[in-house]
């Protein structure tokens, strides 16, 4: 996974830029889950990231759509400190740069919740990150309905899926919330608009509730700063 060296927290969080490190351990296999390590591409950077379980693959899915994130790594750091006597250590599972130059550091609690171990060192991280100036998250199951919306937008976030040159006439049928399939129609054959509505819904540029089911008919329009440009 490449060479380690052990620095001071403050001045690793300064300094180093995680989000093209490797990480300090692979993700391991566990027999008998549902999903293995893999790698999540990310329309964000263009590269892979490394995820070891179902719910961080979700977690990552989620940074990845989130305008302030610009970066994403998996695992690239490990924090060391003294508990009672012993040296402790923690690698949270992901981690993302923001547009303001902090970063987050994020765990998956699960279904079930945090185990006791986990709890108590997300303590530790959470005040680590604070100190400087960055945010750590343990992160809960998220809502299923947003999870498959996203899921389903996700399968368009490649650049290919774009509307390209007539993106203005994408806009323009968008400008006031409408049903999506009103706008496909008009703006033409729905095969190739439809992944070009779905690839703008991902990036923003488009908007829609997401907290709700997605269908043809879900009322669609301009994300306010594409329409402040425009």
């Amino acid at each position: 996974m490449g060479c380690s060296r052990q620095v001071s927290w403050l001045e690793a969080a300064q300094d180093v830029v995680f989000e093209e490190s490797p990480a300090v351990r692979p993700f391991p296999v566990r027999h008998g889950r549902r999903v293995a390590p893999g790698w999540w591409w990310s329309s964000t950077t263009g590269r892979l990231v490394a995820y070891g379980s179902g719910v961080m693959r979700t977690e990552l899915m989620l940074l990845d759509r989130d305008p302030a994130v610009v970066a994403l790594a998996g695992r690239p750091v490990e924090l060391v400190w003294r508990e009672d006597g012993k040296v402790v250590g923690h690698a949270p599972q992901l981690m993302a740069r923001l547009q303001d130059g902090s970063g987050l550091l994020l765990d998956c609690a699960g279904r079930s919740g945090p185990s006791a171990r986990l709890a108590a060192r997300a303590r530790v991280v959470a005040a680590a990150a604070e100190a400087a100036g960055w945010s750590y998250r343990l992160a809960g199951p998220p809502d299923p309905v947003l999870v498959a919306n996203v899921r389903w937008l996700a399968g368009y976030r490649h650049p290919r899926y774009a509307a390209g040159p007539w993106t203005p006439a994408l806009l323009g049928a968008f400008g006031s919330p409408r049903p999506a399939v009103e706008a496909v129609c008009e703006l033409g054959d729905p095969i190739a608009v439809w992944p070009a509505v779905f690839h703008a819904l991902w990036s923003s540029v488009l908007r829609v509730r997401l907290d709700e089911p997605l269908h043809e008919r879900a009322a669609v329009s301009v994300a306010r700063q594409e329409a402040e440009a425009a």
